[in-house]
């Protein structure tokens, strides 16, 4: 979940890029940030108070691999001390180009890896239930035992082994 900074900083980018027809430019520039920034090295260093405002912007000011439009966001990041937060503002940026166009993400979890038509049927199943394209995110948790957990926007359908044993449990211990 995106923090209040970080979607504060992705409803701006998203306003000026669809404003100017640019979404694909400004996600590659945000991708190119959250990469530059990625390194805890180099986030320490452009965020330390110590090192003068100047001497931190300067190392940034590299045109070969930012733009100026992506020169002047890292540099309200760094001012902001909200560099650690480029991966949080990809995402966000990315969720509101998905809400704009109409689809939704959603992330299923399951106990093994699922396979690439598993992922599918299963995008394609919630794509006719809730009238919108899906994208799929899968990821693994042997916690949850078998079964699926999938969750897209506030919604949160859990399929899964180990929340029908926990719910199991709690029935069985209310009958004694």
């Amino acid at each position: 979940m995106a923090t209040a900074a970080a979607k504060h900083y992705a409803r701006a980018v998203f306003e000026l890029a669809a404003a100017d027809s640019q979404i694909e430019e400004w996600r590659r520039r945000l991708e190119t940030i959250r990469d530059v920034t990625s390194n805890p090295a180099a986030t320490a260093v452009l965020e330390n108070p110590t090192i003068p405002a100047a001497q931190r912007l300067d190392l940034i000011d590299a045109p070969e691999f930012l733009d100026r439009e992506g020169i002047n966001l890292i540099r309200l990041l760094i001012e902001g001390r909200h560099v650690h937060r480029a991966p949080e503002i990809l995402d966000e940026y990315e969720r509101l180009v998905d809400e704009a166009e109409g689809r939704v993400r959603a992330t299923v979890t399951a106990a093994v890896e699922l396979s690439s038509d598993e992922r599918e049927l299963i995008g394609e199943r919630l794509s006719k239930q809730i009238g919108k394209e899906v994208r799929i995110t899968a990821q693994v948790d042997h916690r949850i035992l078998g079964g699926l957990r999938l969750q897209y926007g506030d919604h949160l359908i859990d399929a899964s082994v180990a929340t029908r044993l926990q719910q199991l449990r709690r029935i069985l211990a209310g009958a004694t």
